[in-house]
């Protein structure tokens, strides 16, 4: 169904088509943009006031932070990109500041709303009973 395997000469003649980069990305370009995409995210939340640390202790807390989830999504999202070889302009390192913005915004504004936090376990009942 699906021809899961890389054929580079197939695959040459579309280098270059429609954001498809070049085909051979070292792997250290590839750690740099992900360095860069967790470095903007970070630097970005702490710009929009998110916490750099949750308020609570990290196990029980479903608190957004600069540092969780931020890094995360933002590494996620590049991965994407990554593997489906979209990697715009300056070998990914464009996209990845892009992302580094997105993801920063969507843990601020929206991250609620997607993943919403779970109801406490003793939000009915009495404290003194």
């Amino acid at each position: 169904m699906f021809d899961l395997v890389f054929d580079p000469i197939y695959f040459a003649s579309f280098s270059n088509f429609y954001g498809l980069s070049n085909l051979s990305l070292s792997s250290f370009d590839i750690l740099l943009a992900y360095v860069v995409a967790i470095v903007c995210s970070i630097i970005v939340a702490l710009v929009l006031r998110l916490p750099l640390l949750p308020s609570k202790s990290y196990r029980y807390s479903f608190d957004v932070s600069a540092l969780y989830p931020t890094p995360i999504i933002a590494i996620g999202i590049l991965s994407i990109f990554l593997v489906l070889n979209y990697t715009f302009m300056y070998n990914g390192l464009v996209l990845a500041v892009v992302i580094g913005i997105l993801s920063a915004l969507f843990v601020k504004y929206l991250f609620d709303f997607v993943f919403p936090k779970p109801l406490d376990e003793n939000a009915g009942e009495d404290i003194n009973e």
